[in-house]
């Protein structure tokens, strides 16, 4: 499976120090140590993290093809601060070197002969009119490959409308509880709320395969062609969250991609996540045979 994704390099910035991420990258790297191909579009500055987060992305086995050196902007970075439920909130300085991330009719050729079969993308860069109207143009070009959004929603970097036009775009989508709320309570309101409701809705009007909703602990509910799969997640001690999402996703369009049942796909995610919150850093080590032993299952 070869898959592009479109999204922030950046650093996140923790009290006692600074470690690599941005939700694509993370996104990247785990995807591609289960044995994908994946391919990062993105920007990074003419500066020393910018240097460092290059050396960083071939030491996790990724390209750096798809990744602009800018002079004119910093590399991007995230301070994070932690909850007393343990969920993180992100500060992000803007603009920032991701948001000069350039896709062009050379990006279209390379795509088109390397096969993509699916485009990644969040909410965070498309803020940025002309990156939203590229991956626009990158999906019309590759009208055979599968679009997956991970929504991802930072305070001050989105807007409904740019919710509802990527939601649009994409076969699948996901997102987390909260972000469900949030958006159930913008375009519902005064109705109860319910992840059902939501889903079978957001599904219907946006005409979208499959959409996931983490749970955090719990695990995560799929809605998948108007059924609904809750499946539970697995206990851990957590060190921090930033990155487990990502690695769901991973996970689970891994497990897309061959063809598992849609409760396996999530089974699977749900232990990679798990593995991920408990251990520091949004890209740590790990094992495919640690996931695997994790669920119980066959699938690789």
């Amino acid at each position: 499976m070869v898959v592009w994704s479109i999204g922030e390099v950046l650093w996140d910035v923790f009290p006692e120090e600074e470690r690599f991420g941005g939700a694509a990258l993370n996104f990247c790297a785990n995807l591609q140590r289960l044995g994908e191909q994946a391919r990062l579009l993105s920007a990074v500055g003419q500066d020393d993290r910018g240097r460092l987060a290059l050396d960083r992305m071939r030491s996790l086995g990724l390209s750096t093809d798809g990744v602009r050196v800018v002079a004119e902007l910093p590399t991007g970075t995230a301070t994070i601060t932690t909850a007393a439920d343990g969920e993180p909130s992100f500060a992000i300085p803007r603009p920032a070197a991701f948001d000069r991330v350039s896709i062009g009719p050379a990006d279209f050729e390379l795509a088109q002969s390397q096969g993509v079969d699916w485009l990644y993308f969040g909410t965070l860069l498309q803020t940025e009119p002309q990156v939203e109207e590229a991956i626009v143009a990158l999906a019309r070009h590759l009208p055979n490959a599968a679009r997956f959004y991970d929504m991802n929603l930072r305070t001050g970097h989105w807007n409904l409308p740019l919710v509802q036009r990527l939601s649009a775009l994409c076969s699948v989508l996901k997102l987390n509880e909260a972000e469900a709320e949030t958006l159930f309570a913008l375009t519902r309101p005064g109705e109860a709320f319910s992840l059902e409701t939501f889903c079978s809705s957001w599904a219907s009007t946006y005409r979208i395969d499959r959409i996931c909703v983490t749970l955090g602990p719990a695990g995560c509910l799929i809605y998948d062609g108007g059924a609904l799969h809750r499946v539970p997640g697995y206990a851990v001690t957590v060190q921090d969250t930033v990155g487990s999402g990502d690695a769901f996703a991973a996970a689970f369009l891994h497990g897309t991609a061959r063809g598992w049942p849609v409760v396996e796909a999530a089974r699977f995610a749900n232990a990679l996540g798990s593995i991920v919150a408990s251990r520091a850093g949004a890209t740590p080590e790990w094992t495919v045979e640690e996931v695997i032993r994790r669920t119980g299952s066959l699938g690789s």
